[in-house]
């Protein structure tokens, strides 16, 4: 799990298919390589990743093709700027909201503008998630945990102060451009409560009697 507080923008060396996915070399930025060990979790541009070699000022996680589908990773070239925070301790101040590293789509950045010190960002979500998302609501965008100002359809509005576009990549952002998003982990779950046993009723073998997927 991770806050959503980005603690540094690192940048990436290289990206290196291996036998259909791809490997990622990543530079550290000002993150703590010292704290990190083989196998913990950093969070890239919002994606969860496991550590499977690094250094003191880089370290290296594999992308498979379901994590290239769904975000911009496979994107990226060498050089581009990314996101980076490490899991969250049970010491970690949860300065922004419950973020799994989960992405669960692509969001599009239809407008930017400002106001006053801040910059307005609308951004366009897939159909498939529009209905996560909420007014005063939260969501990850990059990795990074913000408050949804306004809603209209599939559409919403972030305002961004300007210590969050100085210390992210956000301040890279400009219509068109595609950026990883997950929804609130709760609107997740509410969904499957809410369901009852509806949820429970659809997988392919549920209507055998006597499997263990039956409701009768």
């Amino acid at each position: 799990m991770f806050t959503g507080i980005i603690q540094t923008v690192g940048s990436l060396v290289a990206l290196s298919p291996k036998g259909g996915d791809v490997q990622l070399k990543v530079g550290a930025g000002k993150l703590d390589m010292n704290r990190v060990a083989l196998g913990d979790s950093i969070a890239v541009n919002g994606v969860c990743l496991t550590v499977t070699a690094h250094d003191g000022h880089h370290f290296t996680v594999d992308c498979s093709r379901e994590t290239l589908k769904l975000t911009t990773l496979g994107q990226l070239q060498p050089g581009s700027p990314v996101n980076l925070e490490p899991a969250l301790t049970l010491s970690t101040p949860l300065g922004g909201h419950l973020v799994s590293g989960h992405v669960d789509g692509l969001a599009v950045v239809e407008s930017r503008g400002e106001e006053a010190r801040a910059t307005s960002f609308w951004l366009r979500a897939p159909d498939d998630l529009a209905r996560y998302i909420a007014k005063k609501g939260s969501v990850t965008i990059d990795g990074v945990s913000l408050t949804v100002n306004d809603v209209d359809g599939a559409r919403f509005r972030l305002t961004i102060i300007p210590h969050t576009l100085a210390q992210t990549i956000m301040g890279r952002y400009q219509p068109g451009s595609l950026v990883n998003l997950e929804i609130d982990v709760v609107a997740r779950y509410l969904e499957r409560l809410l369901a009852g046993q509806q949820a429970s009723s659809t997988h392919p073998y549920a209507n055998y009697l006597g499997s263990p997927y039956s409701t009768d």
